[in-house]
């Protein structure tokens, strides 16, 4: 059951969806098509409204437009990259290596995060350590980091610009404003808001339409159990299909802190060490796991929580067991969990054609 804060939260975001929608497309001239996004009946039931600035309403014009440009190499220095190149579809739109690599041949130092689900982010704070805030703002930097796509953002404007299909497509879908980096962020954003995952085993059986196997069951429970799994206060419940709370922890990887994380980006040292929680949907398709990638599987990842946990100084209050090195399950229970992760897997999200190269 819902509770009162959760009601009243729920309540003051439908005002903020319904406030954002209130912009018509005029802004960018009389000829664009509205198109809001398509709501699961899942996150409907839940009262769970998207968020999209009323500065850039989703138009038919402006999410073809976008889709063009994640999947357009034009946006690197040297043609060779593109959004897709870290965030592959198949890969629920992130890389199966551990480290995306640069068009000069460096390497980051995190995992690339999938991109799902992104319209229900209400932290509103993008990347790992949350650096960013707003889906728009979170497109800016790729393109002119010096490990990944090495331009400016001048340059960009230019070719695009230049190109034979490129200025239609903007005077479609925002008018006969200039090309530049606004424009290209806000249509990135506009098709990142489409990536929507809603269809997993366990999506249906709360929707009635499927059902859990009994070891399933047993995962289900044991995730929701804090003398035992204890995942949901990171990482939701049935009553919350994002499946992350969307903020920021330290789940104990390591006893020396020296990726910051949070803490760069705040200067809190309490917030050193902290990072977003991810989605754990679509886990089959999204390893490596953790900011950093250092666990190649599932297995890696329960038992990390099982017996590995490390203490530091600002390990999350909510790794209650960290002096045992984790909650301690057994190999059947660690085997139950990991089936009920799995239900919820949408297949049908990788394989979504309004999603793929157009």
């Amino acid at each position: 059951m819902r509770t009162l804060k959760s009601n009243i939260i729920s309540f003051l975001l439908t005002l903020l969806a319904l406030s954002c929608n209130k912009e018509s497309t005029d802004s960018y001239g009389n000829t664009t098509t509205p198109s809001p996004l398509q709501i699961p009946p899942l996150f409907e039931s839940l009262i769970l409204n998207p968020i999209i600035p009323s500065n850039n309403p989703q138009t038919q014009e402006g999410i073809s437009l976008g889709r063009k440009l994640f999947y357009d190499p034009i946006l690197s220095a040297d043609n060779t990259q593109a959004c897709a190149s870290c965030h592959n579809p198949t890969n629920a739109f992130t890389d199966s290596s551990r480290f995306s690599e640069g068009i000069d041949g460096f390497f980051g130092i995190r995992n690339s995060m999938p991109l799902f689900n992104l319209a229900w982010n209400y932290e509103d704070r993008f990347f790992w350590d949350g650096r960013e805030s707003g889906l728009e703002n979170q497109a800016f930097e790729p393109i002119t980091n010096p490990i990944e796509m090495h331009t400016t953002w001048p340059e960009v404007a230019e070719k695009i610009s230049q190109d034979l299909e490129y200025p239609q497509l903007f005077k479609a879908a925002f008018g006969d404003l200039p090309i530049d980096s606004v424009l290209v962020s806000k249509a990135i954003a506009q098709f990142e808001r489409i990536l929507i995952s809603a269809n997993s085993k366990f999506d249906n059986y709360l929707l009635g339409t499927s059902d859990l196997s009994a070891q399933e069951i047993s995962g289900f429970n044991i995730f929701m159990d804090e003398s035992k799994g204890d995942c949901f206060h990171c990482h939701g419940s049935e009553n919350n299909p994002l499946w992350t709370d969307n903020k920021f922890h330290n789940n104990g990887l390591d006893s020396e802190i020296t990726d910051l994380g949070l803490g760069r980006v705040t200067g809190d040292p309490s917030d050193d060490g902290k990072f977003k929680s991810p989605s754990l949907r679509n886990l089959i398709f999204t390893a490596p796991y953790m900011h950093d990638g250092r666990f190649s599987t599932l297995e890696d990842v329960i038992n990390h929580y099982s017996e590995g946990l490390q203490n530091s100084t600002t390990i999350d209050p909510l790794m209650k067991k960290v002096a045992q090195g984790g909650v301690q399950l057994s190999f059947q229970e660690k085997a139950n969990l990991k089936a009920f992760l799995l239900t919820l897997t949408d297949e049908d999200f990788i394989s979504n054609p309004k999603f793929s190269n157009p």
